[in-house]
């Protein structure tokens, strides 16, 4: 790798911490004949960790270049499979089709710059994943877990958690990393949840969460101003909020319930 050019186009940034990998893979619990989905294998140091506790391993790298470090890095490694393609243009049903597994997982290092993209992606892809860890940008991770009321609480922390149980696992410094990147990160654990808040219409609930959080510093008078008010005002006194609070200060349960009660 000593003549590697990284592209930061890619967001290029190769984890070399062999205790971090190691963790990684532990805090994963993959259990026996699993398939794993890996994006973004970079050098291969964990897809190689990986294939020793999985049945299989399926690596997706958008960087052809890379093709000649990794079949170095895996020789050994009879039951890793890469598609060099960009993850977010497969159709990952089908890229699975092949393979006979017990659960999957996907344990990934993933690029800062589309990490909303690729969990959006294999939430849409509607597969039942047994686990998903991933090591994403330390802000991105406190947006991901923020509680109700704080500032980083928003439609992706709604979003994620109406499909996840999401937790902080560790913080990975930059100095792990090559090249160093200019941030810390996180490694999070996505759990599915076991019963997820009922909702009739999920397209609504999506599109209420999304206008509530429109402008962050508004008032929901004023993001909901399209909705019929009264309806919305009627779900909000159950739970002491009115139209003068702002999203940032409703649970997901609340964003639920108004979406069922404008459902027709």
């Amino acid at each position: 790798m000593d003549n590697f050019k990284f592209k930061k186009s890619y967001g290029q940034n190769f984890l070399q911490d062999d205790n971090i990998i190691n963790n990684i893979v532990c805090e994963s619990n993959i259990l026996p004949n699993s398939l794993v989905i890996e994006i973004g294998p970079g050098s291969g140091v964990l897809t190689k960790k990986l294939s020793q506790c999985a049945k299989n391993v399926l690596a997706y790298e958008i960087d052809n270049r890379l093709e000649e470090v990794l079949d170095e890095e895996l020789y050994d490694c009879h039951n890793v499979d890469i598609i060099f393609d960009d993850f977010l243009k497969r159709d990952i049903t089908n890229d699975i089709m092949k393979y006979e597994y017990d659960n999957i997982y996907v344990v990934a290092n993933i690029p800062y710059y589309i990490t909303t993209p690729i969990l959006m992606k294999l939430i849409e892809s509607k597969i039942n994943y047994k686990g998903i860890t991933i090591m994403i940008q330390k802000e991105v991770g406190d947006r991901f877990t923020a509680k109700v009321g704080t500032r980083d609480y928003g439609s992706i922390t709604v979003f994620l958690n109406y499909y996840f149980d999401i937790s902080k696992l560790f913080i990975v410094s930059r100095n792990c990393f090559i090249p160093k990147p200019n941030v810390d990160s996180v490694v999070i654990a996505l759990r599915e949840k076991k019963e997820k808040i009922k909702v009739k219409d999920e397209s609504l609930f999506f599109q209420i969460v999304r206008d509530a959080f429109r402008f962050k510093r508004k008032n929901l008078r004023n993001n909901f101003k399209n909705y019929n008010l009264s309806e919305i005002e009627e779900v909000l006194e159950k739970y002491h909020k009115s139209l003068t609070n702002r999203a940032e200060e409703l649970e997901i349960n609340i964003f639920a319930d108004i979406a069922n009660k404008l459902s027709k």
